[in-house]
């Protein structure tokens, strides 16, 4: 099915291709500058900690829907062991997990989504192989350290939750700018942009099946406002990211291909954003210091992450 104008034409005018060389694999994680980690840094005021990362275990939020995709089973493989020999005190345990890459809070690397036999910059998607990424893969992403922004559209539209039971909303740029406003925050080139839509108080409640589906999001809309401020990578409490189902049938999970593809930028799915928002309702600031660096997992096409942010 060919994709619509709407798509190309999007697609044309928010291309990072070249942008930062022919062999950039990086893409927009470039605007994070040393500079502006710098300034990232001077946001720490109080020390206060926010893990944004759900747990790791057999009731994170999967439910099947992508085969493979399994939430960790983690097992021993050694309690107490006598490693060293029975005559000497020393015992140790370890153990192992099995998971999907991206069953929990995780980033998509670039290499995550293609089309039309196209990655970032343009690199062949034939060149993911069994063997996994060869170019674009989430080990080429590096530290991600900087100015983290929380976008609460939820709260900023006095809401608990964006979306119902049968649709998710499509976030607008007008959303997201409404969101910016509330937190009195300003976009600014190289900053990490964290979307609060509400739908992780539906997985705390203990509905796996109403988290996964529907999921509200951003729209194709919200892509020229994310390529005009020059963000540099996004993340979202939900387990679709954009808004699913999508606006249009001819255009299956446009926002993906859109970032990852044409822009070069990184998304991230489920991450725990909630305590963060109170804390950023109770004190009014919005803005903080964030490392969100992935699992470095050579050629894989996303990866786990523990992001903290630092008020």
């Amino acid at each position: 099915m060919p994709l619509p104008e709407q798509f190309t034409g999007l697609a044309r005018r928010v291309n990072n291709w070249g942008r930062w060389g022919p062999e950039d694999e990086r893409g927009t994680l470039n605007l994070i500058t040393p500079e502006r980690v710098v300034h990232a840094a001077s946001l720490v005021r109080t020390g206060r900690r926010f893990t944004l990362a759900l747990p790791l275990d057999e009731d994170g939020p999967q439910i099947g829907m992508i085969e493979g995709r399994d939430n960790p089973k983690r097992t021993m493989i050694m309690v107490n062991a006598q490693v060293m020999g029975p005559e000497h005190a020393f015992r140790t345990s370890d153990d192992r997990v099995e998971m999907g890459l991206q069953a929990g809070t995780h980033w998509d690397a670039l290499a995550h989504v293609s089309y039309q036999g196209r990655l970032y910059n343009g690199f062949d998607a034939s060149e993911i192989t069994e063997a996994g990424a060869a170019h674009c893969g989430i080990d080429k992403a590096g530290p991600i350290v900087g100015r983290g922004v929380l976008l609460d559209v939820a709260r900023a539209l006095g809401v608990p939750r964006l979306g119902d039971a049968t649709r998710g909303h499509a976030l607008t740029a007008a959303d997201l700018d409404a969101a910016a406003e509330f937190g009195k925050a300003e976009i600014r080139p190289g900053d990490i942009v964290l979307i609060r839509t509400g739908a992780m108080t539906t997985l705390k409640a203990g509905d796996k099946p109403g988290y996964n589906y529907p999921c509200s999001g951003p729209s194709m809309q919200t892509v020229p406002w994310f390529h005009a401020h020059d963000v540099a990578a996004v993340a979202t409490d939900t387990m679709a990211f954009e808004v699913y189902p999508p606006e249009r049938d001819d255009a299956q999970l446009p926002v993906h291909l859109l970032h990852l593809v044409e822009m070069g930028m990184l998304q991230g799915q489920n991450w725990d954003l909630e305590a963060l928002a109170e804390d950023c309702a109770a004190d009014g600031v919005y803005e903080f210091f964030l490392t969100a660096s992935p699992e470095p997992f050579t050629r894989a096409v996303g990866a786990p992450v523990i992001p903290v942010a630092v008020k």
